[in-house]
């Protein structure tokens, strides 16, 4: 796994451990702490191991932990909106007016600026080759006034301040998404501990997949939301912001800049559930045969001021407003925009969130051959929609049927015992007033229903954010941490539980809880209806469903091969915590255009891949015998 949102870098659980660091031994506190300072450029590891604080004074390890300790506190989750439009500036805005003209009103104006359609009733009158002189007679004049708008919303999940993962690669004008995806999709690939082009060697490079997308493309100035604004605020279309603003392009960029996958592809967007509509595309074709290797994985940067503001006034974000009168406050103080986000509290909306996170999906055989190090396994994911509804966000039905199905499945495979005492939820928990009664109603409902009485619900929304398209690969790679370390994430905004909230059946909590899990259920309860509810296995069930399908012998043998595996993995995590990174983007490398390829009737050669592609595909039709065939 790999990728980053504001709790740090997903590889090596960093982004885990910020969210349970208070329940930590000392010195993972300290590495977890060191990574994260080294990554938001508070320090600096030279070549022969020496740290430097931001100063470039030399410290050891534990005199960079104790000198930038508060500040890697303050400066990751959720904050106050760093970006100085959403502070005492205000947002840029423009406002329509209609003036009264008294008299004739002249101006100056250079000749590129004057617009190509003048009113009939202008008179323009030369200057010199770059100056005109406009007179406007009196009359009705319409103008847009340029104004600042003090901004609504001040708090979100940022990634950790001074962490710029266009800084990584030859960047140009990427929008913010992108980046995050190229290094998501690096750091993944680091943490695998396998060689990319290796393991695509093994392979018909058909049998490789990337599944990547995002919720609403990237909608910042460098992707669709530039174009879309670029007539009314006088800035020109560049060629790169309506192609890279689709919402399918991590996919995109994977396949033609970080992996030269020439396999499967696409994007499925599923709004809050979009992670794991993808996560079942791989899971289904990997069940299914038609691949080995799929990346899975989104990217979403939504902290813009005109994404918040279309949220705001849905009444969906926690605003300054709703935040003073939750507490009582007159002033808001930086604790405060802290814990904007509170699921299954009194609450007043949710906290927007930016974050990528990728998975790689491995067929069990291939697993054990290459000597891969399994976080888990993902027997499942199940998709259910809500049926007729009030209104298009209003809260449906599906969930409690994709939950339903999901406990089903984890009951059958590993018995009641496990499911009613070693699973946990992950909830969608948005912090919102809607969230808090349905979804603690579905996880009440179900756990009633399987004899559960005491639930753990997880919600990792309150450390980080909503990152819509991408909450649930935060859940996800929350859950393999959890799995890793044995501690399940506390609430840790949620001083009392709201009176609305179902939870006869659950265990809501604010502290970190000790927890050894067999499975995690991963759930999304989606804008628009999209609920999806994905099972995550533990390790150590993986290992005894592998051991029960290969045998003792193999699982030997791959322990051996996973321990050469394990060591290239702790290579790039030292490196990594020490703010090395290493993005993996190959622009314009190995380029193909077809005449290159050599075609067969039964397969395809393509230069610079081992393996050819197999035409044999997959005839559930039966063949009509042709008049001409022999």
């Amino acid at each position: 796994m790999g990728g980053v949102n504001p709790a740090g870098r997903t590889s090596g659980h960093q982004a885990f451990r910020r969210t349970v660091l208070d329940a930590l031994p000392d010195d993972v506190q300290a590495r977890t702490l060191l990574g994260l300072a080294a990554m938001m450029r508070l320090a600096d590891s030279q070549a022969d191991g020496a740290w430097h604080d931001a100063q470039g004074h030399a410290l050891d390890a534990a005199g960079i932990v104790e000198q930038t300790r508060q500040q890697v506190l303050d400066h990751t989750l959720i904050r106050r909106i760093e970006d100085a439009r959403f502070n005492e500036e205000g947002l840029p805005a423009n406002r329509k007016a209609s003036l009264a003209l008294d008299a004739p009103l002249t101006f100056r104006i250079r000749r590129r600026q004057l617009p190509d359609d003048l009113p009939a009733t202008w008179q323009v009158r030369e200057l010199d080759r770059q100056n005109l002189e406009v007179t406007v007679p009196a009359g009705s004049m319409d103008v847009m006034l340029p104004e600042t708008r003090p901004a609504q919303v001040r708090t979100a999940g940022q990634l950790p301040t001074g962490f710029e993962p266009s800084r990584l690669y030859r960047s140009v004008h990427h929008p913010r998404g992108l980046a995050m995806t190229i290094f998501a999709a690096s750091d993944c690939l680091g943490d695998s501990g396998l060689e990319w082009d290796s393991l695509r060697d093994r392979l018909d490079p058909d049998k490789v997949a990337v599944y990547a997308g995002n919720s609403i493309g990237q909608l910042d100035d460098e992707g669709w939301g530039g174009l879309l604004k670029s007539f009314s605020s006088g800035k020109r279309a560049t060629s790169k912001q309506m192609p890279l603003g689709y919402g399918q392009m991590p996919a995109d960029f994977l396949n033609a800049y970080v992996l030269g996958s020439v396999g499967g592809t696409g994007a499925a967007l599923g709004a809050c559930a979009s992670f794991l509509y993808n996560l079942r595309l791989g899971v289904d074709d990997i069940r299914a045969g038609r691949r080995q290797v799929v990346m899975v994985g989104t990217a979403d940067a939504p902290i813009t001021p005109e994404i918040i503001e279309g949220f705001r006034s849905m009444g969906a974000l926690a605003d300054d407003d709703g935040l003073r009168a939750l507490d009582a406050l007159e002033l808001l103080t930086d604790t405060d925009y802290q814990r904007a986000c509170r699921p299954f509290a009194r609450n007043c909306g949710f906290t927007m969130g930016e974050s990528s996170q990728f998975v790689m999906l491995m067929d069990d055989a291939l697993a054990l051959e290459t000597g891969a190090d399994i976080l888990g396994s993902v027997p499942a994911v199940f998709v259910n929609a809500d049926g007729w509804k009030r209104s298009i966000s209003a809260p449906g039905i599906g969930n409690y049927i994709s939950l339903a199905k999901s406990a089903a499945l984890v009951r059958d495979m590993l018995g009641e015992t496990a499911l009613r005492e070693r699973t946990f939820l992950h909830a969608h928990g948005t912090s919102t007033p809607k969230n808090r009664t349905t979804e603690s109603h579905v996880f009440d409902r179900v756990a009633r229903a399987h004899g559960i009485t005491d639930w753990p619900v997880v919600a990792v929304k309150a450390f980080v954010g909503h990152s819509q398209g991408s909450a649930a690969g935060d859940q996800l790679t929350s859950a393999l941490g959890s799995f890793a370390h044995g501690l399940l994430p506390g609430i840790f905004t949620l001083d009392a539980v709201a009176d609305d909230v179902h939870a006869e059946h659950l265990r809501l909590f604010r502290d970190p809880l000790p927890f050894t899990a067999d499975a995690a259920f991963i759930n999304a309860k989606g804008f628009g209806g999209n609920n999806a509810t994905g099972v995550v296995l533990s390790p150590a069930v993986t290992e005894r469903l592998l051991t029960k399908r290969h045998g003792e012998a193999a699982m030997s043998d791959w322990r051996a091969r996973r321990e050469a595996t394990r060591e290239v993995a702790a290579t790039y995590h030292q490196s990594a915590d020490r703010g090395h990174f290493q993005a993996r983007y190959r622009f314009g490398e190995g380029v193909l255009e077809g005449p290159e390829l050599e075609v067969g009737r039964d397969r395809i050669h393509i230069p610079g891949y081992a393996q050819p592609v197999s035409l044999a595909v997959d005839n559930p039709f039966g063949r009509l015998e042709d008049e001409g065939d022999s």
